[in-house]
């Protein structure tokens, strides 16, 4: 008996630690699914793929895709030995050696000084290649000094353009130790003196370390050049910023270099007093309204600057019968002292018939521009004269 008492508290002893340990994992796996915590990730068994790592495993890493940049003009000189040299604003090219020139771009245009396009006696060749354009001069001479430019062209099948805004420009010198200026076979140029705008005498040198002086061939003078009134640029020449009266008369350039000295082409400068703006006329007739066998005047005038001239037209009716126009043009100053003047034109038309009946306009031009207006004119019949009444009286 004592046997199974025995027993029987064994197997008590036993069931309960079994339902002890069922209870605390029973807790612990509901610790290990509390919000704030982490879930316990499951392991695929060996030899498969979960879909979510397959997925990750397939997809392609994200890149931010950047446009290309275009590609750049770029302009290079060919020097000996195949040396490439990216060119400035300017270059310098012994006169008798070889200028290459390439230009980066498919297709590329040239455009050279204007002494090579009216005649480049077979020295200017330009081929196109695959990705660049090239450009080469050779026997070079003094005279083929000036600006070299390459444009990038644009093209849409078979339709191309330059574009501009890319082009790229060099000046090139070609020093010669026997001629200072870019030979010209003008001995006198003449040259406009605009009062409105910036004059440029052309006293290009081959060298860029040539000196270069104004002068003025009657009466003999230097003039100062510096650089506000008058300056010098190597690749331009000469510019007169704000041309005056004085100005006017025969110029000539004088460079130096070393023991040599040279003059230039003598140019011939005429003054002009540029108008600031196109003129602005007033028309005006005698009359609205005139009478068959009376005489119409048409007066057209314009108040502008002193010393600028302007130039009258008419367009009237007559013209279609041939009336020739009948005009009085005159100046008068206005304003007091120089302050202005008055041009007028005056169109007389005598003995108006009814084919003068109609628009009168008047045009008036000066170097700006010219602008136009127009009048009406009436023509009535001329009133016949009233009878004199008989007064009868009786006697």
């Amino acid at each position: 008996m004592f046997g199974s008492q025995w027993r029987l508290l064994l197997c008590t002893v036993l069931i309960g630690a079994v339902i002890f340990e069922l209870v605390c994992c029973q807790k612990d796996a509901q610790q290990r699914t509390t919000p704030g915590r982490k879930p316990k990730q499951h392991k695929a068994k060996p030899g498969k793929t979960t879909n979510k790592e397959a997925r990750a495993a397939t997809a392609k890493p994200k890149i931010k895709a950047t446009p290309a940049a275009p590609a750049q003009t770029v302009l290079t000189q060919v020097l000996n030995k195949g040396k490439f040299k990216k060119v400035g604003e300017t270059i310098s090219v012994q006169s008798g050696d070889t200028l290459e020139l390439r230009c980066r771009g498919k297709p590329v245009q040239w455009s050279v000084p204007p002494y090579l396009e009216e005649d480049d006696d077979g020295r200017l060749r330009m081929v196109q290649h695959e990705r660049y354009g090239a450009l080469t001069l050779v026997n070079t001479t003094g005279a083929d000094t000036g600006e070299y430019t390459c444009y990038p062209m644009y093209c849409e099948d078979t339709d191309c353009r330059k574009e501009y805004n890319k082009a790229i420009k060099v000046f090139v010198f070609f020093p010669d130790p026997h001629e200072l200026f870019v030979p010209s076979s003008e001995y006198y140029e003449v040259i406009q003196l605009r009062s409105n705008w910036p004059t440029v005498l052309p006293c290009q040198v081959t060298s860029p370390e040539a000196k270069v002086t104004l002068h003025r061939e009657f009466p003999p003078a230097e003039l100062k050049v510096d650089g506000s009134e008058i300056s010098f640029d190597v690749r331009k020449g000469i510019t007169i910023h704000r041309p005056r009266v004085h100005h006017a008369g025969a110029l000539y350039c004088v460079a130096s270099l070393g023991n040599l000295r040279q003059s230039s082409t003598k140019y011939m400068l005429i003054y002009v007093n540029y108008p600031m703006a196109p003129p602005a006329p007033v028309i005006q007739a005698s009359s609205g309204s005139v009478a068959v066998g009376e005489n119409l005047q048409v007066s057209c005038s314009v108040v502008g600057e002193q010393n600028v001239g302007v130039e009258f037209t008419w367009e009237y009716p007559g013209q279609q019968i041939g009336r020739p126009p009948y005009t009085q043009e005159s100046i008068t100053p206005v304003g007091g002292g120089a302050a202005g003047q008055k041009s007028q034109s005056v169109l007389l038309v005598d003995e108006v018939r009814e084919v003068d009946q109609g628009i009168y306009t008047c045009t008036a031009q000066n170097l700006q521009g010219a602008k136009s207006v127009s009048t009406t004119v009436k023509v009535v019949s001329k009133a016949k004269p009233k009878k004199p009444q008989i007064v009868k009286t009786r006697k």
